[in-house]
């Protein structure tokens, strides 16, 4: 019996040790020269902004902050929407002062509706995107939104399981609204398999897919102007694990991301320890030389990518140290 325990064990442990060893190693080396901001960065804001909390001052100050930096886009949170798709315009009472006052003292940075929901792809309550009149009531707020003066919208639905053709749908529908109104369309999307097929195995085991396949960020991104990869809550241990994790996120993404949609990488500006989390692990300046690294080899003259960094409310000085010398002005 001890010897079938052991040997049970070993066969856990031993393709683990040897993924992370992996990780380790793709976390080795010197990314390429050029390998730096282009100005297409983002950031996600919280919904402070848009309900009457934040004030002039906040504007001076958010301005202060991305002075010289390389973010170009904000993505303000402005729902969440109703599960049956429609928004609220109580949600987003402030909207047209902040954005009258971000194109005042932010020229050329842009301001997109941050809009999401929990989808019922995991229990019984949440969205359904298998309603056609559910995605037309998003359609429909996605206009009314857009007619409130914001530059683009960008949407998290969560939990989305790979190869959801209802959400291809979707954004098929959303992209003609955005297209008209020569605004982009943004979504911030899963990871991607670090292994071929492993959403499916991970569903089997924990009943949550949590990963894309990359044939289906690649139907993601063909369809949309922005992908944002939430590469951040990886259950990696180490700073050289995570780095080497988003180095690998950041190729599969590339690889399939066509280049004239603008593809970024998220870096945790935010510090929570938990299952799938670890706050000394997953640290901007190892997801930022991690993104240098997959750029380098897999892309690195690509125009349109950057990096979007989640979340404002949550951030450390450390975590804008850690951007501006890894990402906007490298060593």
């Amino acid at each position: 019996m001890v010897r079938i325990a052991l040997g049970l064990v070993l066969a856990l442990l031993l393709p683990l040790l040897a993924a992370e060893t992996a990780l380790r190693v793709n976390y080795a080396g010197d990314p390429a020269d050029g390998t730096y901001t282009r100005g297409r960065d983002a950031i996600w804001l919280g919904h402070a902004w848009v309900d009457g909390r934040k004030r002039d001052t906040d504007i001076t100050a958010l301005a202060h902050r991305l002075d010289g930096s390389g973010i170009r886009d904000l993505y303000v949170h402005a729902g969440p929407l109703e599960h049956d798709g429609t928004l609220p315009k109580s949600s987003y009472a402030q909207a047209g002062w902040l954005i009258a006052a971000v194109h005042r003292e932010l020229p050329g940075i842009r301001v997109q509706a941050w809009l999401g929901d929990k989808l019922a792809t995991e229990g019984p309550d949440g969205m359904r995107l298998e309603r056609a009149a559910t995605r037309a009531a998003v359609v429909r707020s996605t206009r009314e939104i857009l007619a409130a003066g914001f530059d683009g919208v960008h949407f998290d639905l969560e939990p989305l399981h790979s190869g959801d053709g209802n959400y291809l749908a979707l954004l098929d529908s959303l992209h003609k609204v955005t297209a008209a109104a020569g605004v982009p369309l943004s979504v911030a999307s899963h990871q991607i398999d670090p292994l071929p097929g492993f959403h499916s195995f991970w569903g089997t085991v924990a009943g949550h897919p949590k990963w894309w396949s990359q044939e289906f960020f690649g139907q993601v991104a063909r369809r949309v102007d922005q992908i944002a990869v939430m590469s951040y809550d990886t259950m990696q241990p180490l700073p050289s694990t995570y780095g080497g994790y988003v180095a690998q996120q950041t190729s599969l993404a590339l690889e399939v991301t066509p280049p004239t949609t603008d593809l970024l990488m998220g870096l945790p500006f935010f510090h929570e320890n938990r299952f799938g989390h670890w706050a000394h692990a997953e640290t901007v300046p190892a997801a930022v030389r991690g993104v240098r690294l997959g750029l380098s080899r897999t892309d690195h003259e690509r125009a349109n990518f950057g990096v979007a960094l989640y979340v404002d409310f949550a951030a450390t000085e450390d975590d804008w140290t850690g951007y501006r010398e890894g990402w906007v002005n490298p060593r």
